[in-house]
Order: C-alpha cells, then structure tokens, then sequence
C-alpha cells in the first residue's frame, strides 16, 4: 500500500505540472489531468494503494491506515533519488529514518479489531460534511498563492478523512449486495473525488509544500479521532504512549520530506527547461506543455 501511494504521488505529480492552472471550482481540472498517460500510470498505482487500504481498514485502526497511507511520501522521495536524481541530504535521511520507526510503533501498538456501525447519525454527518467541504472550497478556490495552497489542501484534506471513516465500516459488509447498497459506498466516492479536484487545485497555487503538509494534517488526524472514540479502533494496553508518539513522528516525518521533495522538483525543472532552451538554439521547436509553461512539479495526489 505504502509502495502504491509513494509511486502514484511521483507519476502524477508530473501530470499535474503540465495542466493549465484553474482558478474556479471546475471538476474539468480531473479530465485535463486524465490525458497525460502519466497520471493514468499514477492512478492505477493510486487505485491499488486505495484498495489495499480499503481492504486493511476492515480490522485495523484508522490511525495505523492513514498515517501509513501519508507515508507513501517516503517511498515517492526515495524514487525521486533513483528515478529524478534528487540528492538526498543527511536531514531527509534522518526523516525517512524516523518515518520507518513511526509505521513500525503504529505496526505494534495497533490492535485489529472490525468496526461498529455508523448508523443514521454517522450517514447524516458524512453527507453534510460532503456539502460543507463543497462549498468552503467554491469559494476557497478563490485565493491564490501559499493561503490558497493551506486552505485548499486542508479541504482536501478533510474530504480523505471523511472518505476513510466511511471505508472503516464499509469495509465490513458481509455480501456484494449489502456492499453496493449501503450508502457510505456512495458517499466515499463522493468525498474522495471532492477531495481528489481540491487537492489537484491546491497543487496548482503554487506551494507544494503547505498543500501537502495541510492535507496530511487535515486527512490524517480527525480519521484517527474518529475512529477511536466512535468505530471501535483499539490499542493494545499499555501501547498508547507508543501509538501517540508513532502517529505524531510519522506525520512529523511526512510533512518534513515535503520541505525537502518542493526544491528538488524546482530543480528537476529547472534543467528541463535547461535542455528545452538548447534544442530552441538549435532550430527545434520548444516542447509545450498544457498550453503554458510549467512552474514547477506540483504533487497531485488522492488519498482516502
């Protein structure tokens, strides 16, 4: 799962660079992101990383999921090395250090259990926290720059962990029937494709770093809380030290590798642009990219 998330965020967060920037609440921006074969490739990786979650989420935590869900970043930077030759300063080593002993204190404090029902309430809740999270974001859309990369990725954000507290229970059904039929099948769709345009929005205000650290933020932690006081997520006694200190080092971690992952994309870049202003010295044309330059890779991801 880890592994899934880490390739889909290096793949589409190429995409995501060559698509024209939106400056309203325009579900367009998903199909304009769906042309590039790389960001297809990306999501197939995303969708098996969401099926693999959805499959762990039946007995386990929400806090072990979703912070092993966030640390896909690790695997992303670790290719960034192989596949984008990104240096790997002593600091992210540290990280990527701390982000492994995070998971593996999660691994050990978490005690499988299956979830409790939502119930009427629950479904209530999802559904109007789905009309909120619209609406904050029809006008959220609106600011550009940093803020709008804050605002926007907590947004998004919120939409994932909405989507995962729906997927704990869901998880659960006894037959495909009882699958298809249950509404929180439908508002996980839907709050993972609210979650999905928002996320895409932020990357394009130019900070990849608060985007990310804010969805991380936002997507993590209320699925964590929620899960605890309301589906029946359990820690073995005596562990929760060890499951509060592994959440907030993984979280710490993954938001940490996004301060270094942003420069080193603006590099990447930066000698792209190198190499495409040599073959415009020589009579070649110069390579177009969504109908304006490229700012820079921006990290376009789904998660829930």
């Amino acid at each position: 799962m880890i592994v899934a998330y880490g390739f889909a965020n290096m793949l589409q967060s190429v995409a995501a660079a060559r698509t024209t920037v939106h400056h309203t609440f325009d579900p367009g921006l998903l199909l304009k992101l769906a042309v590039h074969r790389t960001y297809l490739v990306g999501l197939l990786c995303q969708v098996t990383g969401f099926v693999l979650a959805f499959l762990a989420r039946r007995d386990l935590p929400l806090f072990l999921v979703q912070a092993s869900v966030a640390a896909g970043l690790g695997v992303t930077a670790v290719l960034g090395v192989v596949v984008l030759k990104w240096r790997l300063p002593k600091a992210e080593v540290a990280l990527l250090v701390l982000l492994f002993g995070g998971i593996t204190a999660l691994v050990l404090s978490a005690q499988p259990a299956p979830s409790k029902s939502l119930g009427t309430a629950g479904l209530v809740a999802l559904a109007v926290a789905l009309g909120g999270i619209g609406v904050l974001g029809f006008f959220a859309v609106r600011l550009h720059g940093p803020p709008g990369s804050v605002v926007l990725g907590s947004l998004a954000g919120m939409a994932f962990s909405a989507a995962a507290v729906a997927a704990r229970p869901l998880a659960s059904a006894s037959t495909a029937e009882a699958f298809v039929r249950d509404p929180l099948l439908y508002l996980l769709i839907a709050h993972s494709l609210v979650g999905q345009l928002l996320l895409g929005l932020a990357m394009q205000r130019g900070s990849t770093t608060a985007a990310v650290a804010a969805m991380d933020a936002a997507g993590a932690v209320p699925a964590a809380i929620v899960g605890l006081l309301l589906l029946n997520d359990r820690i073995w006694p005596g562990r929760e030290w060890l499951a509060a200190v592994g959440f907030l080092v993984t979280l710490a971690s993954v938001i940490g590798l996004t301060r270094y992952a942003e420069p080193q994309h603006h590099h990447a870049v930066v000698r792209r642009r190198d190499r495409i202003a040599v073959g415009a010295g020589s009579g070649r044309p110069p390579l177009q990219t969504g109908g304006q330059a490229s700012t820079g890779l921006r990290r376009s991801t789904t998660r829930s």
